[in-house]
């Protein structure tokens, strides 16, 4: 496991309170497509806040970014939010399809963000099966400028072979981007198997950055690490897919990209305070 007391405390941009309660009532055709998680990683299912917590204690890890998803309902965050506010930040999951419209999606993003301060909305469109270039998605984004929140989106493919990986795809948040400058989007998952586009928006968007989740660093692609180190130092963001891996799986390796003191700070915590607009 990483230690460096080069490095402030550190920010996770993606985690996921896969809560007992919520695991128990899910269908099993949902935890099919859970449990199916690229690299081979599996989710630890049913894990409580209190776990959640002892294990960023373990590794350094001060504050981390709480999202709700398709299968993670708005009301277990706003729970973990509650229960640690100081280490824990809301980000929101509402659906444009759903039979109400899109309006109603919009006002509970509001509703979260107004009462308990959430800072983002995470979309994997991919569930949906929608590219998130649809005209549906576009109040949100429009919802989520005004607010001065983030846009933080699954990009790359995706791990499930039932889903499509077409809605993955890098270009998409390019158009996003231009349609949007001032929103600050955060791609997950490092774009693979497209992060060399992934990177080419990134350097090409000012408010774009990239997010580590769901890979370890031994498998970061080269011309990501590249990026991390040079040119791209300021908009790659360290973070796990807890619990699908661990904090310790998701740092051990850092030390072998040889990074320097200020890109290790960047790329652990600073970045992440500016692409979530943090108060620290």
């Amino acid at each position: 496991m990483m230690t460096d007391n080069d490095v402030r405390p550190i920010i996770d941009a993606w985690v996921q309170p896969w809560l007992p309660d919520t695991v128990a009532k899910m269908p099993e055709r949902n935890m099919t497509l859970a449990d199916r998680m690229q690299h081979g990683a599996l989710l630890r299912a049913g894990m409580p806040l209190e776990t959640l917590i002892e294990e960023m204690d373990a590794n350094n890890v001060s504050k981390a970014l709480c999202s709700a998803g398709p299968l993670i309902p708005n009301d277990d965050v706003i729970e973990a939010v509650r229960r640690y506010p100081d280490r824990l930040i809301g980000i929101a999951n509402v659906n444009p399809w759903s039979v109400d419209g899109v309006m109603p999606a919009v006002r509970e993003l509001r509703r979260l963000v107004g009462a308990f301060g959430f800072k983002g909305l995470k979309l994997e469109p991919f569930i949906l099966d929608k590219v998130p270039t649809e005209a549906q998605w576009y109040p949100l984004y429009a919802a989520c400028t005004e607010l001065d929140i983030t846009l933080q989106v699954q990009v790359g493919g995706t791990g499930p072979s039932t889903y499509t990986s077409e809605t993955g795809r890098p270009g998409h948040i390019d158009r996003i981007a231009i349609d949007f400058p001032e929103l600050r989007i955060v791609a997950g998952h490092i774009g693979w198997p497209w992060t060399e586009e992934m990177i080419a928006v990134a350097a090409k968007h000012p408010n774009v950055y990239i997010d580590t989740s769901a890979h370890l660093p031994k498998y970061y692609p080269a011309a990501f690490v590249h990026f991390l180190r040079t040119y791209g130092r300021r908009k790659c963001i360290w973070a796990s897919d807890w619990p699908i891996l661990t904090f310790q799986a998701a740092l051990d390796g850092l030390d072998a990209l040889d990074l320097k003191p200020e890109v290790r700070r960047l790329f652990l915590h600073d970045n992440a305070v500016e692409a979530f607009a943090l108060q620290e």
